[in-house]
């Protein structure tokens, strides 16, 4: 069963999801949060799998929120638009992938699933455009720490992930199995303490290895 945590300042909307989420045979939610501050408590309390996350919210809003939030849960941002200028500031500090609030229920259920899973939320083009305009404003390209530790066929991989690439994608790019590809991705995760490849894919773009545009 995935236990999921709704943070959202609007009870209309908690009340939509929540309805939508507990109808389905493997999902439920373990509680609702109004601010940012109240998910971080009912996260540690509650120890949910998925956060849906609001990053508009009063007091602690949910970019905050996010980067506190205690080890373990995933967490999908909740925004009404597209391009929020905060997004790609939440994936840095920790989000698995974002979602727009008018979002079809079917993909929003599915996003659960996949987050669920340890996967990100990374398919859908919009997120990648939205990944190479908030990287191409950083002055200089940042080091990540332990990307010196990684092999040049780590390295990459690391910027095929960055480029969006699914390891399907990738085995078919390098000449190697798709199992190979999820090793590879896998081991750089570990390597580089990145969460999932949400998190991949914000270190290629600041350590340099990928360039906005490429997409």
């Amino acid at each position: 069963m995935i236990k999921v945590l709704l943070a959202d300042d609007q009870a209309l909307v908690r009340a939509g999801f929540k309805a939508l989420l507990d109808a389905q045979p493997d999902m439920t939610v373990v509680a609702e949060a109004s601010d940012g501050a109240e998910a971080i408590r009912l996260a540690g309390e509650h120890q949910p799998d998925v956060v849906l996350m609001d990053i508009r919210m009063p007091g602690t809003d949910g970019l905050t929120a996010t980067r506190q939030m205690p080890p373990g849960p995933h967490i999908i941002i909740l925004t009404t638009f597209e391009l929020d200028e905060y997004v790609f500031e939440a994936l840095r500090g920790g989000a698995s992938g974002f979602l727009v609030k008018d979002t079809e229920p079917a993909e929003l259920i599915q996003a659960v699933r996949v987050v669920a899973a340890g996967e990100a939320l990374l398919s859908p083009s919009v997120t990648r455009r939205l990944i190479a305009e908030y990287a191409s404003r950083a002055k200089e390209p940042v080091a990540a720490d332990g990307l010196d530790q990684i092999t040049e066929r780590e390295r990459e991989v690391l910027s095929l992930v960055g480029t969006g690439m699914t390891n399907d994608e990738i085995a078919a790019k390098l000449f190697m199995s798709p199992a190979t590809a999820k090793t590879h991705v896998s081991r750089t995760m570990m390597k580089l303490h990145a969460r999932d490849r949400a998190q991949l894919v914000v270190i290629a773009y600041e350590s340099g290895l990928v360039k906005p545009g490429w997409l």
